[in-house]
């Protein structure tokens, strides 16, 4: 009913059957779904039932091939497979996954066992952000080369002499602002800032909460 009311409205519905991730803790977790003749079969009903309801395609996810298949041979409407087999009318896949995008070693752990993985970019964009780190610590980057937008030397006098005319209030305004949040910082009156030496220290010794 839910679908068909949307579809009435004039909203495209895309359906999804077998695993939802939506709903694992119905589930049981991410496990694989229709893996018995009578939950196979229900599988296939709700999927006819999205049908009728005026979904314009379905997702079958983790289900077996030959699910996959009698799924696509019932419907009139495209499937899309995700760990569904090779039957189905269209593919897809997380596209994390399938470059391999998390270096993370923990993250191996969860790539799903359907998933192939036709590249590594995890290993590059991680060499990258610890050269962008790298630069950005060493001051480095931006430099120069990437400081592109300039200001001309009478502009720059100009400007100087702007901010000369309030540098004292300038100054007394920022400390009352950095009493202010101090005060407020939950964590500095919990002296959680500190670090071992007993220093209350800058953005580089506060550590991780």
């Amino acid at each position: 009913r839910t679908v068909a009311a949307v579809v009435g409205g004039g909203v495209p519905v895309m359906g999804h059957v077998g695993l939802t991730p939506q709903a694992i803790g119905v589930l049981g977790g991410f496990r694989a779904q229709g893996r018995t003749a009578v939950k196979a079969r229900r599988i296939l009903d709700e999927a006819l039932a999205l049908q009728d309801a005026g979904a314009f395609s379905i997702v079958l996810e983790c289900v077996p091939a030959v699910v996959g298949r009698a799924i696509t041979e019932a419907l009139e409407i495209p499937t899309i497979g995700i760990g569904a087999g090779p039957h189905t009318s269209g593919q897809v896949l997380v596209y994390h996954d399938m470059l391999g995008m998390t270096a993370h070693p923990h993250h191996e752990q969860f790539v799903p066992r359907f998933c192939k993985k036709y590249a590594m970019a995890g290993r590059a964009i991680a060499e990258g952000l610890a050269e962008f780190r790298k630069e950005v610590e060493g001051g480095v980057f931006p430099g120069e080369d990437y400081s592109p937008y300039k200001m001309s030397e009478k502009e720059t006098d100009a400007f100087e002499r702007l901010l000369a005319r309030d540098r004292d209030e300038r100054g007394r305004a920022k400390g009352a602002t950095a009493n202010r949040l101090k005060d407020t910082d939950e964590y500095e009156q919990l002296r959680m800032y500190e670090t071992d030496t007993g220093n209350v220290g800058g953005g580089g010794d506060k550590e991780n909460p």
